[in-house]
Parts: C-alpha cells; sequence; structure tokens
C-alpha cells in the first residue's frame, strides 16, 4: 500500500486492499483543491489512482496456481468478467473486462517479468497496462501449506476511461466494490477450474 493514504478493506475472504495516493504536483490541481484534468485531487490525494492488492489462497499446489494465472489467454475460461483476450503479439494482448457496473474496461497488457521459481515454489508475473487503465499490475504465487498456494495481485493504475475520470470522487467507492467482486468472483473460478479441470468458454456477447 501507498504510505500515507487511506486504505478501504472489503470482508471478503480474498481480501481486496485499496489506497489511493499522492498526486504528484506538475499538473495537479489549484490551490483550491479544484480538480486537474488528469482527474479528481484534493488536498494533495489523487482520487483517480488506484493501488489495489488481493490475496487469494488456494487449495493447489503453487506451479499449478502459477501456470494457471501464465496463460491469461485462458482466463474467460473460468473468470467471467474477463470477457475476451486476444493476443497481439509474443508478449502482450488486449483484454476485454466488464464486472458489475455496466461499462467495459479494454486495456492492453504487455508482459514485463516472468519469473517462475524452483519446483513447488511458485513465482512471479508482472505487466504493463495501457488503455483504460494505465499502470501495471503483478501476480505473486508462493507455497501456503502442504498443497495450497498463496496468489497475491497487486494493480496500481490510473482510470483511463472518461467516465471513471469524471467520477473519480464520488464513484470511487463503487469503483472499488466493483473491483472486488470481480476479484471475489475470480477466486472462486480459478479454485472450480483448478479442482475440476477448464469450465466451458464462456459465451461473449
Amino acid at each position: 500500500m501507498l504510505s500515507g493514504a487511506p486504505a478501504y478493506a472489503w470482508p471478503y475472504d480474498d481480501r481486496t486492499v485499496a489506497a489511493g495516493s499522492r498526486a504528484p504536483k506538475p499538473g495537479g490541481a489549484s490551490r483550491s483543491g479544484r480538480p486537474s484534468r488528469r482527474g479528481r485531487i484534493i488536498g494533495g490525494m489523487d482520487f483517480n489512482q488506484y493501488h489495489l492488492t488481493t490475496s487469494w489462497r488456494l487449495p493447489a499446489p503453487p506451479d499449478a496456481v502459477f501456470r494457471a494465472l501464465r496463460d491469461v489467454e485462458g482466463y474467460p475460461r473460468w473468470w467471467p468478467q474477463v470477457r475476451q483476450v486476444q493476443r497481439l503479439d509474443g508478449s502482450s494482448g488486449r483484454l476485454r473486462i466488464r464486472s458489475v457496473l455496466p461499462y467495459e474496461l479494454v486495456l492492453t497488457a504487455r508482459e514485463r517479468r516472468q519469473e517462475e521459481r524452483g519446483a513447488g515454489q511458485g513465482g512471479v508475473l508482472e505487466a504493463e497496462l495501457t488503455g483504460d487503465l494505465a499502470g501495471w499490475s503483478r501476480w505473486t504465487v508462493t507455497p501456503d501449506g502442504p498443497g495450497a498456494s498463496l496468489a497475491v495481485f497487486e494493480e496500481q493504475v490510473r482510470g483511463g476511461k472518461p467516465l471513471m475520470r469524471l467520477l473519480a470522487l464520488p464513484g470511487r467507492p463503487v469503483f472499488l466494490a466493483n473491483h472486488a467482486l470481480m476479484m471475489r468472483s475470480g477466486r472462486r473460478g480459478l479454485r472450480r477450474h483448478l479442482s475440476a479441470g477448464p469450465l466451458p468458454a464462456r459465451l461473449l456477447p
């Protein structure tokens, strides 16, 4: 989490936590605290920037969890909110995402780091994000007892979609809840996927 930022913990078993961040001075808000062109900034806090952390405890070995998370093109089979993944080249792809709120996010993820550790130790997956969300995301998979794993998802992004920028302050709690519900659904889907094999591909609208 970012220092000096308010945190919001959601009462889900996958424990999603979010933090705001201090806005940089160049291009920021005026002394009156009015919104800047980059988003809603009040008291030096940029409410259009998010640092999100979610922890998933999974009843599967770290290597199996790491392989499932590395296979981004397979996400739509077990994560309902990831509607489509289109590979662009060997290290990037375009994702269409939609959770509970009636808007869709389209973003490009480009691989920045892929570190598979020794047998049974999991690894790290990191990507640069551009599009409706701009920033980075990271999965860290570690052992969590015999035959179990802990997958920690971190994401630091700015909303690029006009609606997110416009509603950065009043809509922030709703955007955070939307993300938390998506992550909760993803955890359940991955648990099923790992225990019972791949689910049928989701029919896209």
